[in-house]
């Protein structure tokens, strides 16, 4: 892995002399409270301002604090006018805005596009402070309040958009969010490095646009430096052919271009320097297939979505672009991930680790959730399709100490207001993973496997837990500590591998349930969400019961699944929803698929291609399940203890030709009455108990219109 600047070691600014602030300032008040004439740096976010390194926007100020630079935060602005904009004056270097700690999208939307009511990062849960593609509508505003500033886009929304990527909520491929939001940078990934070297460059006089080397940045450039060595996508993962053949009948004779060139929408030509993978990485970049080629082209969406996936090693990754229009939008490599050094450095900042004084007793409901947790580590090499961690955080862990963390702990206890001695969670992206990584650093480096673990455990990945069991232990013995749970998702096919490690959680870590997420049981949409096979499950059950036995302990695990998956069949879920049911399991949630933009299982909803493999335009597809019919069918298979679901549930069983599956058996799925004041519109008698003798004799009850056209009996 290549070496990068310490961001520890930077010379600090000279406004370093203002000393720390108790908060970050949220208002004109208050910096002249700190003496204050103006900010270096102003942070525009969507969610509550909480100090706390659980908040994005907190860890980002407090790093540049640690700069040496004047930071200032406008939380949830009312984007209705640029006038809150302005509110801290102008920024000295720029703006750094984010949607927040969730995808704005995400967050005011559920999987079926409904509008939330609430939303956890805003005082008293309230919905609707903040605007759809935040990030968008907060860079506009904040030019329109000063023209000249630069703005600086970050955040896993902006992170995840970086790209010409498909939206799930407008069903079509947008532009890059770098051009929507008409900004001079975009940040992907943990900041704390871009944001350093941006403050510091821009402080020493350098001029935003010149600032085209930062790794894990995004730019927009009109032409490609002439040292560069441009590499076509196409020559690296072929899908097939591009284009149509030319039509022989054709008036008009094609346009001619330079041998090797492409030319693009509006007749722009780009030279395509075909060379081989031993290029130079360091002044490689690969042109991927254009925005307008993406967004009419499905296959050609799978392949980019691929390309993109294949160059996310920061140890070979090389530089990527993608024409949009009449320029380029350049992604540099990823950023080199941060030393446990580092990493201790940016969670030790002075967090006041609660709400900003401004939103008084007011209930923060994503900070009482997470406000006894501790971050120990990033990353994830888990890969799952579904999951957008690994574009965010990167598959290369990055790891605290132990000293930090008992410090971390410490600093919980005596100065969290509320706290009983339960410390909530201590993981991360995932709760396994501590100090985890390829036994080699130059096999880390030349890997290019989207997953460690998938479809086995890499015979190069550690998997030793003892570090993270002696990280338990250590913080057990804290003084005043009464209990640690760990709430953060356990990879059970990692952890059967150091069984004293799941011995450790059953009998210590556990509060009676321990969540963990299978997603599916049926080997289809297992291989698109690459997720083990169902047989890790239960060795990890078993590992699990046995050791809560010897403690005395009765405790269960509750397996989470994905309705809706691209893979999915019909008669999957059905094989989930008696599985489900023999195993005494009812949902009281359902989770449905959600394509989030740039996540693989996204590539796989949108253009109905495995980009898991080479993209091909002749093999190669994938089941989609899509639209509310199919969408609400598969949620109905995971409750189908759910009265209301039975209708719909009846109806598909005799589709499916089993309709034996009917009735108030222990092998049967659903009863065949249905109770009064259930389901769609239906007869208004109340049907017989399950399992009473009138529920043998009752005939099926009949629904009305359910929504779905209806099933001749078969």
């Amino acid at each position: 892995m290549h070496a990068a600047p310490d961001i520890t070691r930077y010379r600090k600014h000279w406004a370093a002399r203002f000393g720390t602030a108790p908060f970050l300032p949220m208002s004109r008040a208050e910096m002249e409270t700190l003496g204050w004439d103006s900010c270096d740096v102003i942070l525009i976010t969507g969610d509550a301002y909480v100090d706390l390194p659980s908040f994005g926007m907190a860890i980002v100020g407090r790093v540049l604090e640690g700069q040496g630079f004047r930071v200032g935060i406008i939380a949830q602005p009312d984007w209705q006018s640029a006038e809150p904009f302005a509110a801290l004056g102008r920024p000295n270097l720029f703006f750094g805005i984010t949607g927040g700690n969730m995808d704005s999208m995400v967050n005011r939307y559920t999987a079926d596009r409904r509008l939330r009511s609430d939303d956890a990062y805003t005082p008293g849960g309230e919905g609707g402070r903040r605007p759809d593609r935040s990030v968008i509508v907060y860079a506009q505003r904040a030019r329109e309040a000063f023209k000249d500033v630069p703005i600086v886009i970050g955040g896993i929304e902006a992170s995840l958009r970086r790209i010409a990527h498909f939206d799930y909520w407008s069903e079509k491929v947008r532009r890059s969010v770098l051009l929507d939001a008409k900004a001079d940078l975009l940040v992907y990934g943990s900041g704390e490095r871009q944001v350093c070297e941006i403050a510091h460059r821009l402080a020493a006089g350098e001029s935003i646009h010149t600032l085209t080397d930062v790794r894990g940045t995004a730019f927009v450039r009109r032409t490609i430096p002439a040292d560069w060595i441009e590499i076509d996508s196409t020559e690296l993962d072929t899908p097939g052919p591009l284009a149509p053949p030319p039509d022989p009948y054709a008036m008009e004779a094609p346009r001619p271009a330079e041998a090797g060139a492409a030319v693009h929408e509006g007749g722009t030509v780009v030279r395509l320097v075909r060379r081989g993978r031993r290029a130079d990485r360091e002044h490689s970049v690969i042109r991927m297939p254009s925005y307008e080629q993406v967004a009419a082209d499905p296959v050609l969406y799978a392949h980019a979505s691929r390309i993109l996936h294949q160059e996310a090693n920061p140890g070979n990754a090389r530089a990527l672009v993608q024409r949009h229009g009449d320029v380029d939008v350049w992604l540099n490599a990823p950023p080199l991930p941060l030393s446990t050094a580092e990493l201790d450095w940016v969670y030790e900042r002075p967090y006041q680790r609660r709400p900003h004084p401004s939103y008084g007793e007011a209930n923060i409901p994503a900070y009482k959730m997470i406000r006894f947790s501790v971050a120990i580590q990033r990353g994830c090499f888990g890969g799952c399709s579904f999951c957008s961690i690994t574009e965010h955080e990167g598959r290369v862990i990055q790891s605290r100490s132990e000293q930090s963390i008992l410090r971390e702990v410490e600093d919980i206890r005596d100065r969290v207001p509320g706290f009983t001695g339960v410390i909530s969670d201590l993981g991360g992206p995932t709760a396994n993973m501590y100090r985890l990584a390829c036994r080699s650093e130059e096999i880390e480096s030349a890997c290019r496997r989207p997953s460690c673990v998938y479809p086995k455990i890499c015979s190069n990945l550690n998997t030793d837990h003892a570090p993270l069991v002696h990280l338990y232990r250590k913080v057990r013995e804290l003084p005043g500590i009464r209990k640690v749970l760990i709430a953060s998702g356990v990879r059970y096919d990692l952890a059967v591998e150091s069984p004293e490690y799941v011995r450790e959680l059953a009998q210590h870590h556990t509060g009676g349930y321990l969540k963990i997420a299978p997603e599916a049981i049926s080997e289809g949409p297992l291989s698109m969400m690459m997720k083990p096979g169902i047989g890790a499950y239960y060795r990890f059950k078993e590992l699990f019961e046995r050791y809560s036995r010897e403690a005395g302990k009765e405790q269960y695990l509750i397996p989470y699944f994905i309705a809706a998956h691209p893979g999915t069949r019909d008669e999957d879920m059905l094989e989930l929803a008696l599985w489900l049911k023999h195993n005494g399991f009812r949902a009281d949630q359902v989770q449905a698929f959600l394509p989030s933009p740039m996540a693989s299982a996204t590539a796989m909803y949108h253009s109905g291609k495995n980009p898991l493999q080479r993209v091909r335009r002749s093999g190669g597809e994938v089941r989609v399940p899509k639209g509310l019919k199919v969408r609400r069918l598969h949620k109905a298979f995971l409750r189908y203890h759910d009265p209301e679901n039975w209708p719909l549930l009846r109806e598909a069983l005799r589709r499916m030709g089993r309709a034996d599956l009917i009735g108030s058996g222990k092998a049967q799925l659903v009863p065949a009455y249905q109770p009064a004041g259930t389901g769609a519109a239906h007869e208004g008698r109340r049907g017989p108990r399950a399992g009473g003798a009138a529920a043998k004799r009752a005939a099926p009850f009949r629904t009305q219109h359910t929504g779905l056209p209806r099933t001749p009996r078969r």
